[in-house]
């Protein structure tokens, strides 16, 4: 389940929480506040996307003296590479007045992390360097001014990081799923491709959109031509994860507007891999789409109670993504056209709930995977 960091339970009433973690069934969805109301997003940013969440792909970090600043649920973190390659993430405030040291969204290569508002500088382990005019300042430590340690860990080239220190560590929350991942190696494959999307949305909308195919048959047409929507089926999870496949028809060979590659394979899957997709939630905010030859992820970064930005990268085999002339727009174009599909009826769900006629419906035999993830969410609300 999530972990709940603070304590409180979510300003959600309990009668309709109960109703959301029913048995599949007889449950309903979440009630609309847990997508509309701007406290119960204030809740989540302090109870949920505080914690463990993935801030992007080390490779984007991978040079020597690298530093990049990204924003959290618990404000903005600061990753640095320091010169033997260690990673290591601080809080963005500098320990003088608190101005950002780099700001969200911004990378640098740098021997030092520098304050831009009154040059403090720090080490890329976080130690204090340097203080302009502190040096002969009576009782001055410079060993208690160094940057304020932040959990990171780089799991299969993901950055996840723990704002709060608060989540426990991080084995402990997606225990299991390696066995999952693994066989895909991202670690090894190359990011050639990504988009940024804005959208008028709440972030849990976009999970239960992703964590079913019964709107598939609707909207969809190109995806249901190459994989066939009532195919598949959930797994049962054993962390904070959420997992299901679905089939290639017989003539696919992966995910793509006529269902050919033009990579090859990812090296060492087996049958079932070769012939399937893999669908994965990494809670809070990485969606992982595990396909034959290339794997796509969905970084989602959520704003505010009605807006969330997501990321969508596609990586490839080293040798496919550097030969000469490879195009990768068999795959994106088609997750591109999907994409918007799905952005389209998740911002009218968004719409759609503010209604005040709005109530929790129920959910078909097909949505046992939003279930899961509204059960869970729900739990979280409830502080159990």
């Amino acid at each position: 389940m999530f972990n709940q960091l603070r304590g409180t339970a979510a300003p959600l009433d309990a009668g309709d929480l109960a109703a959301a973690t029913a048995p599949f069934g007889r449950s309903r969805m979440l009630p609309a506040a847990a997508y509309t109301d701007e406290a119960v997003f204030a809740w989540e940013r302090a109870n949920i996307l505080s914690g463990w969440s993935c801030v992007g792909h080390a490779a984007d970090l991978a040079e020597p003296r690298s530093q990049r600043a990204v924003d959290t649920g618990d404000g903005g973190v600061l990753l640095t590479r320091d010169e033997q390659g260690e990673l290591r993430a601080f809080a963005n405030t500098c320990r003088h007045r608190g101005h950002e040291l780099l700001p969200c969204g911004g990378s640098r290569t740098a021997r030092v992390i520098a304050c831009p508002y009154h040059s403090w500088t720090y080490r890329l382990d976080g130690t204090l360097r340097a203080a302009p005019g502190f040096r002969d300042v009576e009782g001055f430590d410079p060993d208690e001014f160094g940057l304020v340690p932040v959990p990171v860990v780089d799991w299969h080239g993901y950055l996840f990081v723990d704002p709060s220190g608060a989540a426990g560590e991080f084995a402990e929350h997606l225990p299991g799923l390696d066995d999952v991942v693994g066989p895909y190696r991202p670690e090894e494959l190359v990011v050639v491709a990504r988009h940024s999307y804005e959208l008028a949305t709440n972030w849990k909308i976009v999970v239960e959109n992703y964590q079913e195919c019964y709107h598939c048959s609707t909207i969809h047409p190109e995806l249901s031509r190459v994989s066939p929507p009532q195919s598949g089926a959930t797994i049962e999870p054993r962390g904070n994860w959420l997992a299901g496949w679905m089939d290639l028809v017989p003539h696919a060979v992966t995910m793509s507007l006529d269902g050919r590659s033009d990579g090859r394979p990812i090296a060492g899957l087996s049958e079932t891999e070769l012939r399937t997709v893999m669908y994965v939630v990494a809670y809070p905010n990485l969606l992982v789409s595990l396909h034959p030859d290339y794997v796509m992820t969905h970084l989602m970064r959520p704003l505010a109670a009605g807006r969330t930005h997501v990321e969508c990268a596609w990586a490839f085999p080293r040798d496919v993504a550097e030969r000469e002339g490879f195009d990768p727009s068999y795959a994106v174009d088609f997750w591109d056209l999907t994409n918007r599909q799905d952005w389209a009826a998740c911002e009218s769900v968004q719409r759609g709930l503010r209604s005040s006629h709005a109530r929790p419906g129920p959910l078909s035999p097909e949505e046992d995977g939003v279930h899961q993830f509204v059960t869970r969410v729900a739990r979280a609300y409830q502080g159990t």
